[in-house]
């Protein structure tokens, strides 16, 4: 890398030039999704056999706007009647629905779905336990509302866990954006991979002992620290840009490492919000983060897929792009910021 007025190698010009496209759609993406954010919160549906072909059934929705439930309603086999009447209470962010139903024939290669997520950008998983312990895991999505049980014998459902962490950080745009200001600071291959190390380390611990209960954390005051990390990093790539220097721009695995701690908590709310049984804690958690990695290194490919193309673009060079990444990491990390602390403050009131 030559010295100089920030002449910068081909790693970080690429990463430069894919940046300020990748800002600019998650702005848009932000700007278009603000009102459904909620609608990312997953939704868990859980029927355990204690007796034959008797189910008790939990089920848990989203509150939406106006602490209503999410309009989602379980859809059973038409084999199926509810025994009783079905109870609800309210949680913090979410409703809880129990019932008991029973099922002549078990539920084996029956068909279960969730109506109404069609509607919704959010999924439910769904895991029954059947009367000989064998427990099957399904994901319901808005394109594939119903699942055909597979019933006792076999145990099925880890590749949902793992889904659900590559879907986490795939449309968690806060996420995102920070591990893209942080790849647009890094100066060469093997700081940059001491710095998605780090990240990858800080909230892999976070999440672990997040999951366990060893730490718990407000997730409101955590929002608005994530928030922050990507308000920081703004000023930081205009100075990369710019050809000055700072802390961060020297050791940029430090502040991954540091903020990684607190997205830990961040992917941590996603997964605790299923309601994961804690027997199967561990082998959720460990699918869980395995997807996030996932997701999170199909994202830096792509970001130096597109950095190679747009390398080639004479008009990408341009003082104006060079500059538009920070002050859009910067102005989204204000935008957040200023939301997330704006919604502590209205929740004290």
């Amino acid at each position: 890398m030559q010295d100089g007025a920030g002449t910068m190698s081909r790693l970080p010009r690429a990463l430069a030039l894919a940046g300020r496209w990748l800002v600019a759609l998650m702005l848009a993406a932000l700007l278009a999704g603000t009102a459904r954010a909620h609608e990312l919160q997953p939704g868990y549906l859980e029927l355990r056999e204690t007796a034959p072909a008797t189910y008790d059934v939990q089920w848990k929705l989203p509150s939406i706007a106006g602490g209503q439930p999410m309009p989602l309603t379980p859809v059973f086999p038409d084999r199926c009647r509810l025994r009783g009447e079905a109870r609800s209470a309210r949680a913090a962010s979410a409703w809880l629905f129990s019932a008991r139903i029973a099922c002549d024939g078990g539920l084996a290669a029956q068909v279960l779905g969730m109506e109404g997520l069609e509607a919704f950008s959010t999924d439910v998983l769904v895991r029954v336990q059947h009367a000989d312990g064998t427990v099957e895991s399904h994901l319901l999505k808005p394109a594939a509302p119903t699942v055909t049980l597979r019933g006792p014998g076999a145990t099925y459902g880890a590749a949902t866990y793992l889904w659900l962490g590559v879907e986490h950080i795939l449309f968690g745009f806060d996420h995102l954006l920070f591990v893209l200001g942080l790849l647009l600071i890094v100066r060469d291959r093997w700081m940059l991979l001491k710095t998605i190390t780090a990240f990858t380390v800080a909230h892999s611990l976070t999440l672990a002992a997040a999951s366990f209960d060893l730490v718990r954390l407000s997730p409101a005051p955590v929002e608005a620290v994530i928030a922050l990390s990507i308000l920081f990093l703004g000023p930081e790539i205009a100075r990369v840009w710019r050809g000055q220097t700072s802390f961060t721009i020297r050791h940029p695995w430090v502040v991954a490492f540091a903020f990684g701690l607190l997205h830990g908590f961040g992917f941590a709310g996603a997964l605790a919000e299923l309601g994961v049984p804690r027997q199967e804690l561990p082998l959720a958690l460990l699918l869980f983060n395995v997807g996030v990695e996932i997701g999170q290194l199909v994202f830096v490919a792509a970001v130096l897929l597109l950095g190679r193309v747009l390398r080639a673009a004479a008009w990408a060079q341009s003082p104006a792009w060079q500059r538009l990444p920070g002050y859009l990491v910067g102005t989204m990390g204000a935008y957040w910021t200023i939301g997330t602390v704006l919604n502590i403050l209205r929740g004290a009131a």
